[in-house]
C-alpha cells in the first residue's frame, strides 16, 4: 500500500458521502475494513467511539487514526488530506455560486432529497454500530439510559461519553474479577 493509495482511497470516500461525517461511517467500514483490510471491525468501532469524543469531524478523525496505523504519522497526514480536499473543492466551487443557484425551486427540491437519503445512511451507520456495541444487558442498559437523557433532558455529549466510559470500566473490571 502506498501513500497514494491512502489519499486516493479517502479521496474517494471524501467525494462520494454527502451528509458529513456520519454519512461517511458506512463508506469508510466497507473501504478501510472489507476492501482494503487496513483495520478490523473492531479497530474502525474504536475510531468511531474516539473520533467522536475528540474536536473535528468524526471522518476526519477516523482517516487520521486509519493512515497513522497503516503508514505512521505522515499515512495520518495523507489520509486527512485524502478525505478533506474534495470537500475543499467542492465546497468552494459551490460557494461561488450558491448565491446564483441557492433560491431555484429545483436546487432546494434537490437538496430535500439528499437530506432524506442522508438521514438513512446515518441510521445504517447506526444499525451496523448497534450489532457490535449492544452485545449483552449491560451495555442495552447504558444505550436505553443514554438515549433518554439525550432525546428527552439534552444531556451534555461530552458527560454522555464520560458517565458511559466509566460504566464500562466498571463493568469491565467486574468481569475481569
Amino acid at each position: 500500500m502506498s501513500y497514494l493509495d491512502l489519499f486516493l482511497t479517502f479521496a474517494r470516500i471524501g467525494v462520494l458521502t454527502f451528509g458529513g461525517g456520519y454519512a461517511m461511517l458506512p463508506i469508510i467500514q466497507r473501504e478501510i475494513v472489507e476492501k482494503k483490510g487496513w483495520v478490523s471491525e473492531a479497530e474502525v468501532m474504536d475510531y468511531y467511539a474516539i473520533g467522536q469524543c475528540t474536536p473535528g469531524v468524526i471522518a476526519v478523525n477516523t482517516a487520521t487514526f486509519t493512515g497513522r496505523k497503516v503508514k505512521g504519522n505522515l499515512g495520518g497526514i495523507v489520509a486527512t488530506a485524502g478525505v478533506v480536499f474534495p470537500s475543499v473543492v467542492i465546497i468552494t466551487v459551490i460557494a461561488a455560486l450558491i448565491h446564483g443557484f441557492a433560491n431555484y425551486r429545483v436546487v432546494q427540491d434537490a437538496l430535500a432529497g439528499i437530506r432524506i437519503c442522508v438521514c438513512v445512511l446515518i441510521f445504517n451507520a447506526v444499525l451496523k454500530m448497534w450489532k457490535k456495541a449492544v452485545i449483552d444487558k449491560v451495555t442495552l442498559l447504558l444505550y436505553l439510559v443514554i438515549l433518554i437523557a439525550s432525546v428527552f433532558f439534552d444531556a451534555s455529549p461530552i458527560l454522555m461519553v464520560v458517565i458511559a466510559a466509566v460504566v464500562g470500566l466498571i463493568v469491565k473490571g467486574r468481569a475481569q474479577s
